[in-house]
């Protein structure tokens, strides 16, 4: 129970170190915040099952390894599958532009760097609780729902011929469906007021799939500490986005399958059986009939999901959608990083332009957020983008480059020159498509 001289909200702290968890305790205590301390990530996940809060601020780094924030990363998406809505505020002595780029990508809502700014840090906390609280005051406001469905609908940037076929399609097919187009037919939906929930299908594997997917019940395996909701239920009477489909293995498809069938699942470690109303939208950048002949996906689950096909053309061929997007990508990362740009100077708006974009919107996505976080002017500049030119004979000189700079320079060639077809790079490079989606990611292609 919050104490009564306590009203700012209750903040959960995690971080590895005694006195930083001290410090800040004091420091939130004085601005009547109430606060909880943890010491590992398995401890802050196990309060936040058990209990609520405003915010989460924690560190990046913990005992798995000391610089690259990756266990606090991987942290970050354990708390977005428990509450997508709970801002979380990440801390690191080893602060760097990808690293908070990457955290704020995965659902951080700030990034502070150690030593922080005690004025800044809580001017963070204060406006992303002030946030949370508003939203919780406005979503028990029925009469207020529809309105903020309406706000919240995401914008499907697009007037180029190719797209147009897809526009007609959503509109007529409130139905079923990559993620914007998702979200779109999910607020058209009669469902818009219940959860739409994301998954990476293709990118969980085969030991965490079923109970990120079904759930688990505690003491089901070794880390399972306590009783966890899997997406399926999270999405309940809403929808579930199932992305990468085609990369899920044939012995998971079969446990999907059933799911899907008959509605019904158990938990791992449960024999308690659970019905599910969910609808299903499915995505995947592969050849799906050259999947089915290749006996890497199953025809019963294609039919399964397959009622309506939306197919989305590569940013290569819808050229007039790029200056739209990206300028659209600008308003959207100058609110977050609290930096207004002008827009694009001429040598921007010409190399977004005549950039081949082997990661489609994503490395759009990307590059224009990296040029928003770069820019020192009133414009963002070629340079900021990141955008490597086209190859040209005897450029680049691999013994100039990093080996991340060659590798990425490899993967994006390789898209390149297989038009996108992931499965094609994939093969030419002698990945696996989750693994070359893995680098794709890394690399924001």
């Amino acid at each position: 129970m919050r104490p009564s001289n306590s009203s700012a909200g209750r903040v959960l702290i995690a971080d590895d170190q005694p006195d930083v968890r001290e410090a800040l305790r004091l420091l939130l205590k004085g601005e009547g915040y109430e606060t909880q301390a943890v010491s590992s990530p398995a401890d802050l996940l196990t309060t936040l099952e058990t209990r609520d809060f405003d915010a989460v601020l924690m560190d990046l780094n913990y005992a798995r390894d000391t610089t690259s924030g990756e266990e606090g990363l991987d942290l970050l998406a354990r708390i977005q599958a428990l509450d997508g809505r709970l801002p979380v505020v990440v801390m690191t002595a080893w602060g760097s532009v990808p690293l908070a780029v990457e955290a704020m990508r995965r659902g951080a809502r700030d990034f502070v760097q150690k030593p922080w700014e005690n004025a800044r840090l809580l001017t963070i906390l204060r406006t992303q609780i002030e946030l949370r609280q508003a939203l919780r005051r406005a979503s028990r406001l029925e009469a207020e729902n529809r309105l903020l469905r309406a706000e919240a609908r995401p914008t499907l940037i697009a007037e180029s011929q190719a797209m147009r076929a897809v526009l007609e399609l959503i509109a007529r097919e409130h139905g079923t469906g990559k993620e914007v187009v998702a979200h779109t037919l999910h607020a058209l939906s009669p469902r818009a007021a219940k959860p739409m929930v994301t998954v990476n299908a293709g990118g969980l594997s085969e030991g965490v799939f079923e109970s990120e997917l079904f759930g688990h019940v505690k003491g089901a395996f070794t880390d399972a500490r306590a009783d966890r909701v899997g997406r399926f239920e999270l999405a309940e009477g809403g929808t579930l986005f199932l992305d990468e489909i085609a990369n899920v293995s044939l012995n998971l498809q079969a446990k999907l399958l059933r799911v899907l069938q008959t509605g019904e699942l158990e938990r791992v470690g449960s024999s308690k059986t659970r019905r599910v109303d969910v609808r299903i939208l499915a995505a995947t950048n592969a050849d799906v009939n050259a999947e089915l002949a290749a006996g890497r996906f199953r025809q019963d689950l294609l039919f399964r999901l397959n009622t309506i096909e939306i197919y989305l053309p590569p940013l290569r061929e819808r050229r007039e959608d790029i200056l739209l997007l990206a300028n659209h990508f600008l308003r959207q990362y100058a609110q977050r990083y609290r930096k207004f740009p002008g827009g694009f100077d001429a040598a921007a708006m010409q190399a977004l332009a005549e950039h081949p974009w082997p990661g489609n919107v994503r490395e759009l996505d990307h590059a224009v957020e990296r040029g928003v976080l770069l820019a020192q002017g009133d414009m963002v500049r070629a340079g900021d983008l990141g955008l490597r030119p086209p190859a040209s004979p005897g450029s680049p000189r691999l013994e100039e480059m990093s080996l991340e700079e060659v590798e990425r320079f490899l993967v994006q060639k390789t898209l390149a020159r297989s038009n996108g077809n992931v499965s094609q790079a994939a093969k030419a490079l002698g990945l696996s498509r989750s693994g070359l989606y893995r680098r794709m990611q890394k690399y924001g292609l």
